[in-house]
């Protein structure tokens, strides 16, 4: 052993630098296991914590390695395997110990009790109330609704929903999130909600056709005013307005506010001042909405309110409430299959999944796709899953072009956007995802003249592809399809085989934004375009009109041109 010693020491000598660098190694890992210990009792949060930006919900803001020194004894009281927290739910020193005491976080029970012994523990703001029967044909809760079936967490729906002004969230099967204003269902038993959170792992999210609902005590009694809801025009009173309104309240004290509330309350997604009477009910073919009066016509001084409009008996003013219009929101997978495979064509960005979102909702079967996007599944678009060819999807999503993927189709819908438009979407979605925008740096740097230079050729071959290869292509135009949503569906449901039915194409128009669609272009402070770029895109558009008028098809519309 002393030979061994002596062996080390004269070794260390001739080389001091590395008995160093030993030595710091030495003190860099008994810190570690300091740090280690001190740290064992940290909360431990479902999900990656990640800084801000990373794409999670609303919860705890991020704390850094800076904030590591904040002590340990705060951290090791904190329950282990708690939830996030947000702004409502606030919880004292003393209620983590009574909880600790209680062993409602280190106890063998099931996690369907532990779950439902934290939410008791809730503040009001969000007091969890049971678990209830749900059923796809007639919702329990029927205002709007999302999925996320990768990163759905009981805050976040409770979250949503509140936002919108809902008095209630429930969460179904794991990753569905639903609002309302009223429970319409019987309760269920505690262990039939027992499915967790997709990205919440220590919680509990509904079960099959189950729901956990949590009763929302809003900050402000103003957030389910009418300030959340649509201003929809001034209309002429339907001829049998008690049939196409069925739902009425004489008010004398009439304001905006008293007569959304009092239409939200009966679950109707229309609400209709009439001067002194509010009536309240769905869009029909007896109110369709489609025929806007001049807003002077409505401009009768509310009872209640002098600074606002409460329309006349007449000439009603339309306000569209927070209760979701659920005729046209159950979607299933055909029962038979498809004798048929109908494409769904566009030049990326061209608005390809809001078309999808549109067919869903009017035909009631799902969309399938070319390829295969995860996020897209995870927003509910459940025939990405499918292989494009099982037969089970009304259509089939495609960005493809050249003869032999095309003639692999026997009809399409061809939809087309206005390059400029489309380009940078596309642009938006390859830097910064299906409804991010990409970095000013993408837009500035060699990426973007880089894209267009690719992309803008592709644009016209797609076109011209399909025009050329395809069996039978309904072309639609994306501009046409926003200007008028009802004749436009009309013409693409028809092609798929689909009776169309007005009172769901109906309720399609007041759901037509959906949960995942790009709010809107970002605001550049510059034009991305060069005249090189507009020189060039402006020769393919040219082309792209003669290819569709040779085929006695209407040409681009006029404001593909650049002013």
């Amino acid at each position: 052993m002393a030979k061994l010693l002596v062996k080390l020491q004269r070794y260390f000598r001739r080389k001091p630098v590395r008995f160093f660098t030993l030595l710091a190694l030495y003190l860099a890992a008994g810190s570690l296991v300091f740090l280690h210990s001190g740290f064992a009792g940290e909360p431990t949060v479902t999900g990656s914590q990640r800084g801000p930006g990373a794409g999670e919900g609303p919860g705890l803001p991020y704390l850094g390695v800076m904030q590591l020194s904040r002590g340990f004894k705060a951290a090791a009281t904190m329950p282990e395997g708690g939830r996030r927290h947000g702004p409502w739910f606030k919880s004292t020193s003393k209620e983590l110990a009574e909880r600790a005491k209680a062993g409602d976080y280190g106890s063998t029970r099931s996690r369907a009790l532990r779950g439902r012994s934290g939410r008791e523990k809730e503040e009001d703001r969000a007091r969890y109330i049971g678990c209830y029967v749900d059923n796809t044909r007639r919702r329990t809760l029927r205002g709007v609704s999302f999925f996320d079936y990768k990163k759905m967490t009981v805050f976040r729906c409770q979250d949503n929903c509140a936002e919108r002004g809902y008095l209630y969230a429930g969460l179904e099967f794991g990753a569905e999130c639903y609002c309302g204003h009223k429970i319409q269902a019987s309760n269920a038993s505690e262990s039939e909600c027992n499915m967790e959170c997709k990205g919440e792992r220590s919680n509990t999210c509904g079960g099959v056709n189950r729901l956990s609902i949590y009763r929302l005590e809003l900050a402000q009694e103003s957030a389910r005013r009418y300030g959340s809801a649509i201003f929809r025009g001034c209309f002429r009173r339907p001829d049998n307005v008690s049939i196409a309104l069925p739902v009425s309240q004489l008010m004398l004290n009439m304001s905006v506010d008293k007569c959304v509330d009092f239409c939200t309350e009966k679950e109707y997604p229309l609400s209709a001042l009439a001067g002194t009477t509010c009536r309240c009910g769905f869009p029909t073919t007896l109110f369709t909405l489609h025929e806007r009066e001049d807003e002077q016509l409505c401009a009768q001084k509310c009872a209640g309110e002098e600074f606002e409009s409460c329309g006349t008996a007449e000439y009603l003013l339309i306000y569209q409430t927070q209760v979701q219009d659920n005729r046209c929101m159950d979607r299933r997978f055909l029962p038979t299959r498809a004798k048929q495979l109908v494409a769904l064509a566009s030049f990326p960005g061209a608005g390809n999944t809001w078309a999808r979102h549109l067919i869903e909702l009017a035909t009631g079967f799902y969309t399938g796709s070319y390829y295969f996007d995860g996020s897209l599944y995870n927003k509910g678009f459940k025939g990405e899953r499918d292989h494009w060819r099982s037969g089970r999807t009304i259509c089939i999503k495609t960005h493809e072009s050249g003869q032999k993927e095309i003639e692999s189709f026997d009809s399409a819908i061809l939809l087309i956007r206005n390059p400029y438009k489309a380009l940078m979407a596309e642009f938006n979605r390859k830097y910064g995802g299906h409804i991010g925008f990409a970095a000013h740096a993408h837009w500035k740097g060699k990426e973007w003249p880089e894209f267009v230079a690719n992309y803008a050729p592709w644009w016209a071959t797609h076109t011209l592809d399909w025009l050329r290869y395809g069996k039978k292509v309904l072309v639609v135009h994306f501009e046409d399809l926003k200007r008028d949503l009802f004749v436009q569906l009309q013409r693409m449901v028809g092609l798929l085989g689909i009776t169309a039915c007005e009172d769901r194409l109906l309720c399609v128009e007041g759901q037509k934004d959906g949960n995942f669609k790009r709010s809107g272009l970002r605001k550049l402070e510059y034009d991305p375009y060069t005249p090189e770029m507009r020189k060039m895109i402006s020769g393919y558009i040219k082309t792209v009109d003669t290819a569709l008028k040779l085929r006695n098809l209407s040409g681009v519309p006029d404001d593909y041109y650049p002013r």
